[in-house]
């Protein structure tokens, strides 16, 4: 397969209560036959809404994620758990919201010996479950490790500061530290962040070899492969050098500033790599038993130098990484089953993180678990519109600098900063895609509407407001 290495009258009628839905299928879900497929799950970091082909990029080259989307469905209206790392993340795993799940910013919370993850849920469905890449969620002998959280195999970052740097001095395997050639001298918050001054092995080079040795080794029986990779994420600590990469590839003689040849670099090479991994399901003859998810955690960043306004890494809207605007939170989606899926399909299905978890357990032929904020989109990646249950609301709240709550009910988007004093801002989505027009004077039911939503979706904890 691959190509090239390197959207008032706020209507209720049809909505599902957020928190409600619990998919429980015992059988094989419509559309599905006997055969549980392997699920791959591919999650990209700070990668913006517009910096995809199949999305609407026209400089940055991606080929292999431009043809998935040829293959499969391309997903127009969906959304990252938050507008940082670690709480979208929790989001994705936990399929609770951020005004319901434990950790709401970024910061060094640890999952809970009593959250449930995806990878629990689907190691209990007979999966083999393997995380490679960044995890966030649980720091070195904690009960948030990937290996107490429902996978089998982990290897890479831990600690999402520590995934700053894609030269590190270690990654971890499972619960062992793994020493690398690289040199990156003391200091900082955490051992092993900085900028390494002896760089040999690229990090991200490695997460790809071992998950195409996962899919080697795993490639008989049903398999859960969670691919959150670092790329294009800047090492914060390298200032204007933070976009990191070996080489700038098919960039190195264009007339751009250094750091946006080196997110175009990346970015190209994650779509090779991807490519590889791809070609790796044909050549084990299990591309049609195997379905694949690509997205981002959120929107894109102006860190190492980077200016997410060269490439129009929002493409229509608002608002980058930090921001409960659209750019901020809105993510390529893109789903692949070849035989499954319709070919080129595009859905305006509105959805988000948190929906993964009913997703997989559908798929899985399992029962989601309760008290989660989670709708299964099958139906849509399926093609089935008539069958896709819809959310009545999706919600935001963030800590941190920028803190903010946000509601999307239909075409109605409402953003208010600080969160809980600030004042609302309302948005028709529908005419108004780059949340250009405050309608919330005009719209006064809605606002009260939305705000009573707010309310409902927003439960107390004592650990909201941590550092980011």
């Amino acid at each position: 397969m691959t190509v090239m290495r390197n959207k008032f009258s706020l209507s209720i009628c049809g909505f599902v209560l957020v928190g409600l839905i619990a998919c429980s299928p015992t059988q094989e879900p419509d559309g599905l036959d006997s055969r549980i497929p392997s699920i791959i799950f591919i999650v990209a970091d700070d990668l913006g809404y517009g910096d995809l082909g199949s999305f609407g990029q026209e400089q940055i080259q991606t080929p292999n994620l431009d043809l998935l989307a040829a293959r499969g469905v391309r997903f127009t209206n969906f959304y990252a758990g938050s507008t940082v790392c670690a709480p979208s993340r929790n989001v994705l795993m936990t399929g609770q919201h951020t005004g319901h799940t434990y950790i709401r910013g970024n910061g060094k919370l640890n999952l809970r010996s009593e959250d449930l993850t995806v990878a629990s849920v689907l190691k209990q469905a007979g999966y083999t479950t393997a995380l490679i890449g960044k995890w966030g969620l649980g720091h070195e002998g904690s009960n948030g490790i990937p290996t107490r959280q429902g996978f089998d195999y982990f290897f890479g970052y831990l600690d999402q500061h520590h995934a700053h740097n894609y030269y590190p001095s270690f990654l971890i395997r499972n619960e062992e530290r793994v020493p690398l050639e690289n040199v990156v001298p003391p200091g900082g918050d955490y051992d092993g962040m900085g900028v390494a001054t002896h760089k040999v092995s690229y990090s991200h080079d490695l997460l790809i070899e071992e998950a195409l040795n996962f899919v080697d080794k795993s490639k008989d029986s049903p398999f859960f492969l969670y691919l959150p990779l670092t790329i294009p994420h800047a090492n914060n600590e390298a200032g204007d050098k933070g976009m990191e990469v070996p080489e700038r590839g098919i960039y190195a003689n264009e007339m751009w500033p250094e750091p946006q040849k080196g997110l175009a670099a990346m970015i190209t090479r994650m779509d090779g790599d991807l490519g590889r991994l791809l070609d790796r399901l044909e050549e084990h003859r299990i591309e049609e038993d195997t379905i694949v998810f690509f997205t981002s955690d959120n929107g894109p960043h102006r860190e190492g130098g980077n200016d997410p306004e060269f490439f129009d890494s929002n493409g229509p809207l608002r608002g980058i990484k930090r921001d409960l605007y659209e750019g901020g939170i809105r993510v390529p989606m893109i789903v692949s089953w070849p035989g499954r899926t319709p070919a080129g399909a595009v859905s305006e299905h509105i959805g988000s993180f948190a929906d993964v978890m009913a997703t997989v357990a559908e798929i899985a032929g399992v029962d989601s678990p309760p008290n989660t904020d989670s709708v299964s989109f099958l139906p849509a990646i399926l093609g089935d519109r008539e069958k896709q249950e819809k959310h009545r609301y999706l919600y935001w709240e963030f800590y941190g600098r920028g803190s903010a709550q946000a509601v999307r009910a239909d075409q109605w988007k409402v953003v208010r900063k600080p969160i809980f004093t600030g004042d609302i801002e309302l948005y028709n989505l529908s005419k108004d895609l780059g949340e250009e027009k405050n309608v919330a004077d005009q719209n006064s039911e809605v606002v009260d509407e939305m705000k009573l939503m707010m309310e409902e979706a927003h439960t107390p904890s004592e650990l909201w407001k941590v550092n980011e």
